[in-house]
C-alpha cells in the first residue's frame, strides 16, 4: 500500500506535481482522486466478484452441490448489467436527473446497492439470491458507468486519463486484497449461509461512501434538459457511431480480452485435486490482489511515460508469461507465486485497455462511448468464462493444463492486433484529436 493519501497521489506528468496549471485544476485532480478511490473500494468489496464471490461460491457447491458449468452460469446472470452498460451511460448522457448527468444517478444507485445487500442477508434459496443480486449487480454497474463518464470528462480535459485509471484500479485491488482474505476467513469459520449472509452485510455499509464523494468531491455543474444541449448530446453520440478509431478499438478489446476463462475451474482445482483450504484460497486471491497493487505503484514510476503502443505489447507479453505459468500450479508457494504475478500483468492489461478506450471517446457522449467499450469487456469475459468452465468440465475431464495452453494462445494472438489500432507514439492520457494532429 502506498505511503501517501488517496488525496496526495498524483501523476508525475499532472498538472499538479508540475506547477504549470491552475491551482483550481490541481484541487480538481485531488478532489477527484479521492473520489475514485472511495468508489472503487466499494466496487472492489460489493461487485460479484468481491467479497460476496467465495461465499456465494462455496455455498452453491457445497449445500446445493452444483458443478463449475452450473456455478460460472448463475454468476454469469449477474453480467448482464454490466453488458448493457451502454443504456444507462446515454439515459445520464441524454437527461439530467435534478439537474444533474451523474450525481444523482450516482447516488440513487449507490442506495439500491445498500437495499440489495441488505436483502441477501435475510435470504437463502437461490431463486430468492438471484433477485437480490441482480439488484446489487444493476447499483454496481450503474455506478461504476457513471463513475467512468466522469473520468472521461475530465480525464480528457485535465489530459489525466491513465492517472485516474491508474488511481481506481489501485483502490479496487487494495479492497479486493482485503475482501479476499476476509471472504477466505468467512468460508472458514463460518457454516455456508452464514457465511454469505455475513459478506452481504458487511458490503452493504460500503456504499455510503460513494454517497458521500458524490455530494462533495465531484465537479459537476447543474444542468437541465433543454433542445441545444440534446442536440450536443445527439451530435457526440452520432460521432461516436463514425469514428473508424472506435470500432477497431472496439475489435481490438473484445479479441483481446476473449480468451478462455480460468477462474471458475481454478477454483475447483484449488478445492478438488489440491485440497486448498478455503481460507488459503482467500489468500491467494489478496496476494493476486497485491500483485495488482504493486504493479499500480510501479505504473507511476515506470510505465506512465511509456507510449501507449508499448505499454499494450508490454501488457501482452507479461499475460501471455503469466498466463503459461499455471502450467506449473502445484502447489500453495506456487499458487502464491503465480497469483501475484497474475495480479500485476492483470493490472497492465487493465490500465493500457482503459485508457486506450477512455482517450478514443468523442465529448458530449462520454457515458455511453465509455461504457460501450466497458460492455464490450464484460462480455468478452463472460463468454470466455462460460467457454473456459465447459471446456474443463466437458472437453479436458477437468484438466487444467490444456485449458492453460488454450488461454495462452488467445493472449498472445493480441500482439497481430495492436498494429491495427495505428497509435503511433500516442501518448497515455492524451485524447485522440491531439495523437492525430501531431501524426499529421
Amino acid at each position: 500500500m502506498t505511503d501517501a493519501p488517496p488525496s496526495e497521489i498524483t501523476n508525475e506528468r499532472s498538472p499538479s506535481s508540475t506547477g504549470t496549471a491552475p491551482d483550481s485544476d490541481a484541487k480538481t485532480i485531488r478532489r477527484l482522486l479521492i473520489f475514485f478511490a472511495l468508489v472503487y473500494v466499494v466496487e472492489g468489496l460489493g461487485q460479484i466478484v468481491g467479497l460476496i464471490s467465495q461465499p456465494l461460491n462455496y455455498y452453491l457447491k457445497e449445500v446445493h452441490g452444483w458443478t463449475p458449468v452450473q456455478v460460472t452460469a448463475f454468476v454469469t446472470i449477474f453480467n448482464l448489467p454490466w453488458i448493457i452498460k451502454p443504456l444507462y451511460g446515454l439515459v445520464s448522457d441524454f437527461v439530467p436527473l435534478f439537474g444533474y448527468r451523474r450525481k444523482s444517478y450516482l447516488i440513487i444507485a449507490n442506495i439500491a446497492a445498500i437495499i440489495g445487500y441488505v436483502w441477501v442477508t435475510q435470504i437463502n434459496a437461490p431463486g430468492d439470491l438471484v433477485v437480490a443480486l441482480m439488484l446489487t449487480a444493476y447499483a454496481m454497474a450503474i455506478s461504476s458507468t457513471l463513475c467512468g463518464a466522469v473520468l472521461v470528462e475530465n480525464g480528457q480535459r485535465l489530459k489525466e486519463s491513465g492517472t485516474f485509471v491508474n488511481q481506481q484500479w489501485l483502490w479496487f485491488n487494495i479492497a479486493a486484497m482485503i475482501a479476499a482474505i476476509l471472504g477466505g476467513q468467512l468460508v472458514q469459520h463460518l457454516a455456508p449461509s452464514d457465511a454469505l449472509h455475513a459478506a452481504a452485510a458487511i458490503i452493504a455499509i460500503a456504499p455510503l461512501a460513494v454517497i458521500a464523494g458524490t455530494l462533495f468531491l465531484v465537479p459537476e455543474k447543474k444542468t437541465r434538459a433543454d433542445l441545444k444541449g440534446m442536440r450536443n448530446t445527439l451530435r457526440g453520440l452520432l460521432m461516436a457511431f463514425h469514428r473508424r478509431e472506435l470500432w477497431i478499438v472496439a475489435a481490438f478489446i473484445f479479441l483481446y480480452y476473449f480468451s478462455p476463462g480460468l477462474s471458475t475451474p481454478l477454483y475447483y482445482h484449488m478445492t478438488d485435486d489440491l485440497r486448498f483450504s478455503q481460507g488459503y484460497i482467500g489468500i491467494l486471491g489478496s496476494i493476486a490482489a497485491a500483485g495488482w497493487v504493486f504493479g499500480a505503484l510501479l505504473y507511476r514510476r515506470f510505465f506512465e511515460t511509456l507510449t501507449l503502443r508499448t505499454l499494450l505489447n508490454l501488457s501482452i507479453a507479461f499475460g501471455t508469461l503469466t498466463g503459461l505459468a499455471y502450467l506449473l500450479f502445484w502447489n500453495e508457494t506456487a499458487a502464491a507465486i503465480i497469483s501475484f504475478c497474475a495480479g500485476f500483468s492483470a493490472m497492465l492489461t487493465t490500465v493500457a485497455t482503459l485508457t486506450l478506450a477512455a482517450d478514443y471517446c468523442p465529448p458530449r457522449a462520454e457515458g455511453f462511448s465509455f461504457a460501450v467499450l466497458m460492455s464490450i469487456i464484460n462480455l468478452a469475459n463472460t463468454l470466455a468464462d462460460n467457454i473456459g468452465s465447459f471446456l474443463y468440465t466437458h472437453a479436458f475431464d477437468r484438466a487444467l493444463p490444456p485449458l492453460v495452453l488454450i488461454s495462452a494462445a488467445f493472449t498472445a494472438f493480441a500482439f497481430v492486433l495492436v498494429p491495427l489500432l495505428r497509435l503511433g507514439d500516442k501518448r497515455q492520457g492524451e485524447p485522440m484529436e491531439m495523437a492525430q494532429t501531431k501524426m499529421g
